[in-house]
């Protein structure tokens, strides 16, 4: 006849957890319900997307693709960036109906080297930017590097600033870029510091296909 053993301290222990781990959650869970009844407005948000560390534009164009599958008509302007074909673009360019793509840059300032240029590339790539921020066909927009354009003085950022604000109120803009000017954080509705840890270009590693390009 099997007697049944009495419970172990460890299954106690385990089961100590289990009810800890519970009450916990529970009282999470009714601070985030409290906070998602609390936000019930909809509108077109900013999202700027900074710093030093890697992902800025793979954010971005990770924000127009799901854009992209939720029906929205999406348009990127690129700035700075132009030299390198991307990933990127050749994947978007394959549904011009869902997104309007356009690459204004003429490569990285370093290797551009004229500063004239670089001007008047971003003044015409903010051209591009004010006439989808002035059409609300547009869902979401993403310019890309315009941080870097903007840092460096290549266009006025109050202007840019009063631009953003004046679009349709339904209308999402996606901002990447390292150094974004204080005035632009302060208009944006969300924004994230890239902050780098480790980069495979520190160890003599080579941008890669599909990791960086």
């Amino acid at each position: 006849m099997t007697q049944d053993l009495p419970p172990s301290p460890n299954d106690a222990d385990e089961d100590g957890r289990n009810e800890r781990h519970r009450a916990r959650m529970a009282r999470k869970k009714t601070i985030i319900d409290d906070r998602i009844a609390q936000a019930q407005r909809d509108c077109g948000v900013i999202v700027v997307t900074t710093g030093n560390g890697k992902g800025k534009s793979s954010s971005g164009f990770g924000m127009v693709i799901r854009a992209m599958g939720h029906g929205m008509k999406t348009g990127v302007v690129q700035f700075i960036k132009g030299a390198i074909p991307t990933g990127e673009e050749k994947f978007l360019r394959r549904f011009p109906e869902e997104c309007e793509f356009h690459v204004m840059g003429e490569g990285y300032t370093w290797e551009t080297q004229d500063r004239s240029r670089d001007i008047a590339k971003a003044q015409a790539a903010w051209e591009q930017a004010r006439r989808m921020l002035r059409d609300p066909s547009f869902g979401l927009v993403l310019f890309d590097e315009l941080n870097i354009a903007l840092k460096l003085g290549y266009l006025d950022v109050d202007a840019v600033v009063a631009d953003l604000r004046a679009r349709p109120g339904m209308q999402h803009v996606v901002i990447t870029g390292r150094g974004a000017p204080q005035a632009l954080i302060d208009a944006a509705n969300t924004v994230t510091d890239m902050t780098p840890v480790k980069h495979a270009f520190a160890q003599g590693i080579r941008a890669q296909n599909g990791v960086e390009m």
